[in-house]
């Protein structure tokens, strides 16, 4: 009898013990934060992946390209110690998607990071707080996570990008007669963020729903709206940040940590390769940057010097965009412009620049794209960055370089 009182009490413990997810976020005791992937902690060290060949633009479905250029890079990336990419959206074809996913992650061991875009370049603007159309993003959010939910490659989801920059009504503006009616500019811009972020919660529990097993993010630019996002977005998991300040991240993290505590991937940083104020390219420059930025992300990981909220990060972007400057005109797609599209003084080596415009779009990859083709692909030629890069990453797993302090699980 004894045995059977035991028995039960056993199996009343283990069910109501339910299994971890395959991807989750642990807190720990400190306050900091890991991610954690098959029971083990993961640290992003990832690129923005979108392969566009020389001589196309955005349109171009490289999921379906038949030379299949994600095997080319997969083997790059794993040599330099990649183990994520980040996409925006998936592509039209699901069966491609799937292919790619499959393919980086049984092939090299590259995980993906699933985004979308929300609607936000949508024409006409987006409309959020319209309700026809947030169900029809809602209703392609869920098929999106339907479809990629079981793929073994598959981190985690990315609810938008730098959607919250259309709350001054400024970039991609939009409205609602409750925000028509309030004259107050900044009250209506409350009125954005408030529609939006409840949006993305809402979303990210419909996506809960179905998905269990991977954490959802709220993709947004720098830290701008977030004290919004802490009172309507309680099932986020992960913040992904779109941050652009040079070499460091200033006083990003203890930012977030007080301001919406969670913890935060840096989805999308880095620095170009050209410098606008010379005229001519600059690798060491791009290279000096990208490290200084690992630098910051991985003193901000848990256990380490810094704010211990940093689950690590995807660096903008794999290869050269040929098309970025003059996206709507074909002939300059198979020109690589030097022209800077914007300015950030952030980036100092060349914001004396004429007009200080010293951004140059179409420069930013760790790898460049030779106009010579190989197996239908553009030539691979890794920059400066690629192998700066790498050898930071292999330093700090051989314990050369330490940014540690104890910490205890929650």
């Amino acid at each position: 009898m004894v045995f059977l009182v035991g028995l039960v009490a056993f199996l009343s413990v283990a069910m109501a013990q339910k299994p971890k997810p395959k991807v989750y976020i642990q807190s720990l005791k400190n306050g900091h934060f890991r991610l954690i992937v098959n029971k083990k902690p993961f640290i992003i060290k990832g690129v923005v992946y979108n392969p566009i060949p020389i001589g196309q633009n955005y349109d171009y479905d490289w999921w379906s390209d038949e030379n299949r250029p994600w095997m080319i890079d997969g083997k790059l990336m794993k040599e330099m110690g990649v183990n994520a990419v980040r996409f925006y959206q998936p592509g039209k074809n699901p069966e491609a998607v799937k292919k790619v996913i499959d393919d980086l992650y049984k092939n090299f061991g590259i995980y993906t990071i699933m985004g979308h875009w929300l609607g936000f370049w949508n024409y006409p603007c987006p409309f959020y707080g319209d309700k026809d159309f947030r169900e029809k993003i809602k209703e392609e959010i869920l098929e999106m996570v339907k479809l990629y939910k079981d793929q073994e490659g598959l981190l985690f989801w990315v609810l938008g990008n730098e959607n919250n920059y259309s709350f001054s009504g400024q970039v991609n503006p939009w409205s609602n007669e409750e925000i028509d009616k309030e004259p107050d500019p900044y009250k209506q811009k409350i009125l954005r963020a408030k529609i939006y972020y409840s949006f993305v919660n809402e979303l990210a529990k419909e996506i809960k729903k179905i998905d269990p097993n991977h954490p959802v993010a709220l993709g947004n630019g720098e830290l701008i709206g977030l004290d919004i996002a802490n009172q309507y977005c309680p099932d986020i998991d992960i913040v992904a940040c779109i941050i652009y300040r040079g070499k460091t991240f200033g006083n990003l993290f203890n930012s977030l940590k007080a301001t919406f505590n969670r913890p935060i991937f840096l989805s999308e940083f880095g620095a170009d390769s050209y410098d606008a104020f010379k005229n001519k390219e600059d690798q060491n420059m791009q290279a000096y940057f990208l490290e200084c930025q690992w630098q910051q992300i991985y003193q901000n990981l848990a256990g380490n010097q810094g704010a211990g909220n940093c689950i690590g990060g995807t660096v903008f972007e794999w290869s050269d965009e040929w098309w970025k400057h003059n996206e709507y005109d074909s002939s300059g797609w198979v020109i690589h412009d030097t022209s800077a599209g914007w300015s950030n003084p952030s980036y100092y080596f060349d914001i004396q620049a004429k007009d200080n415009k010293n951004m140059n779009e179409e420069w930013f990859g760790v790898v460049a794209l030779s106009e010579e083709r190989v197996d239908g692909l553009n030539k691979r030629i890794p920059k400066k960055s690629y192998y700066v890069i790498k050898n930071f990453w292999q330093d700090m797993e051989k314990g050369k370089i330490s940014f540690k302090k104890s910490y205890k699980k929650k």
